[in-house]
């Protein structure tokens, strides 16, 4: 019951756009924040952007200036606007969910399967 889908990747050349976009049907926990990571080839996986119940957004410097990370309040949509692509974002995007217990030092995450992002040069 209840699950995070991503959508939306693709091939691009560098220097393109690509739009991600995340549903989270049937998810009713309460959550504080949702957000994005990727994968790359050989890597670990990294946090990319956060956007809270509140609309503040955090980007890793890496993305901050070209992603942005936006939500739709009623369908709790949450998409990851991709411009000046680079061959370094290629990688597996996943989406997030997270929920803080006892304090904002302990927190729950919840992931979709990912969407592959392939950036050509």
């Amino acid at each position: 019951q209840g699950q995070l889908v991503e959508s939306g990747g693709g091939a691009v050349q560098a220097g393109g756009s690509l739009r991600l976009a995340c549903t989270a049907a049937g998810m009713t926990v309460s959550i504080n924040g949702r957000g994005w990571y990727r994968q790359a080839p050989g890597k670990q996986r990294e946090w990319g952007a956060t956007i809270t119940t509140s609309s503040s957004t955090n980007y890793a410097d890496s993305v901050k200036g070209r992603f942005t990370i936006s939500r739709d309040n009623a369908t709790q949509l949450v998409l990851l606007q991709m411009n000046s692509l680079k061959s370094e974002d290629t990688a597996v995007y996943y989406c997030n969910a997270y929920k803080y217990y006892r304090n904002t030092h302990f927190k729950l995450n919840y992931w979709g399967q990912g969407t592959q992002v392939t950036v050509s040069s």
